[in-house]
């Protein structure tokens, strides 16, 4: 007998598969989910952002492609948007050039513009005024974080309103 786990695996895989039959060299699926009473969760994104339309097709080629006979679903298909945290590379490279918050894996908080981001890791660049011995004013200091994705606790957007 297979472990559900590996069922679920399988799926998840084949569900994969059918999303980017759909994507576009610029798109990149950032998650496929399955929860227990067999809702399908599935993320997509794309350098330029996602439309409803690109959504459409997407939900379409899997509700074509699966079976509802053989076993019930609901699937919802969307861009991760926003407020949810990097899960792929390809969301740091979606980014460089804007400001995100970084949580290393040792609980220290960064917020800065992502500069760079490669296979390896980012480089995050953080500027804040600190006061600084022999200055009456605070100074801006600027330091550069060169950090493996392994170091990378969480990472997400910061949404500005400027």
């Amino acid at each position: 007998m297979i472990a559900k786990e590996t069922v679920v695996k399988l799926v998840e895989e084949r569900l994969a598969e059918l999303v980017e039959d759909r994507l576009d060299d610029k798109m990149f699926i950032v998650d496929v989910r399955i929860s227990s009473n067999n809702e399908i969760m599935v993320y997509v994104d794309s350098m330029s952002g996602m439309t409803i339309k690109e959504c459409i097709s997407v939900s379409r080629n899997v509700e074509h492609n699966l079976d509802r006979e053989e076993e019930d679903f609901s699937l919802q298909v969307s861009s991760p948007g926003l407020t949810k945290g990097f899960k792929v590379k390809q969301q740091y490279e979606k980014y460089t050039g804007k400001d995100i918050e970084v949580l290393t894996n040792d609980e220290q908080q960064l917020e800065g513009l992502l500069k760079a981001s490669d296979e390896e890791g980012i480089i995050l660049e953080t500027s804040k005024r600190e006061k600084v011995e022999g200055h009456k004013k605070k100074q801006l200091i600027v330091k550069e974080y060169n950090l493996k994705y392994d170091e990378i606790k969480s990472a997400k957007a910061v949404i500005s309103f400027k």
